[in-house]
């Protein structure tokens, strides 16, 4: 992909919202509580399909942003998609970092200066901060959430959900997104370990609430995640060794009650009711 005509050297953080309203609102509050980056900013909400007022509630945070001098826009599309949105949202972004932000992450201060500094070199680069899983109170959730944190997925390299970035040179190693379930997946595949950068500033990623739901999103993340490695086998050498990590066992023994739990939600994830052919499930 090549920088829009009249680019500047900035970044561009880029939203993909469908029915976000009650989410987008403290995730672009704390976008515009992020620390001053070097260069200039667009923040570019795509909202994608939606049945609620999530354009609008968009647009009156534009004098915020517009006050700190970054460009803000908002994009309607009438399909509800999450490529569709990125790929719509790319066509328009001038900057030479792109970030990928889902509506309802909040980053912390420091967290996107971070990742424009990790990314201005000129070799390929993807870059994240440091998620911190969050619940609501429910026990499922909370004790789900605590054994997962202790899996390879989270333990090793650069995980990258919620919110990554790339430099331009990394963007430009495929087209358009293509057709799939796990664009955070997908995207940092395309790099090797060694070209994916861990910043220290971290940022809140909000876990499904309640067994049913959380069982549904987990089974749809299962599923995002083998179909690129089916459709993209090639990317599979680029993921991270886990040779290293505790063995299920140990991590047990240390937490059982959230080892019950984590175990329980990976057994039900095979059960056919919660089989769906809709591949976007939403957990809220």
């Amino acid at each position: 992909m090549e920088i829009a005509t009249g680019a500047f050297q900035g970044v561009s953080v880029l939203i993909p919202a469908h029915n976000e309203a009650d989410w987008l609102p403290a995730c672009l509050d704390a976008l515009c509580a992020a620390d001053p980056v070097a260069g200039p900013v667009e923040v570019i909400v795509v909202a994608n399909g939606c049945t609620d007022d999530t354009a609008e509630v968009a647009r009156k945070k534009a004098p915020a942003f517009e006050a700190r001098g970054w460009a803000f826009r908002v994009l309607e599309l009438a399909q509800g998609s999450k490529l569709g949105a990125l790929n719509a949202g790319e066509a328009a972004a001038r900057g030479a970092v792109l970030v990928y932000l889902d509506a309802d992450v909040l980053i912390s201060p420091p967290l996107l200066a971070q990742l424009a500094e990790a990314l201005v070199e000129d070799a390929p680069r993807y870059a994240s901060g440091m998620p911190q899983v969050t619940t609501s109170g429910d026990w499922v959730s909370r004790h789900y959430t605590r054994f997962w944190q202790t899996t390879g997925f989270m333990t090793h390299g650069v995980p990258g959900f919620g919110v990554f970035a790339m430099n331009r040179a990394g963007r430009a190693r495929w087209g358009e997104w293509p057709d799939i379930i796990s664009d955070d997946t997908f995207a940092r595949l395309n790099f090797r370990p060694e070209e994916r950068i861990a910043v220290p500033a971290p940022y809140a990623w909000p876990m499904i609430e309640g067994f049913a739901p959380l069982v549904r999103v987990r089974r749809r993340q299962d599923i995002g995640v083998a179909e690129v490695e089916q459709l993209f086998p090639d990317l599979m050498r680029n993921d991270d060794a886990h040779d290293q990590m505790r063995p299920f066992w140990r991590r047990a023994l240390a937490d059982p009650l959230g080892a019950l739990v984590f175990v329980a939600v990976r057994l039900t994830i095979h059960a056919p009711v919660f089989r769906s052919a809709n591949r976007w499930v939403r957990g809220r």
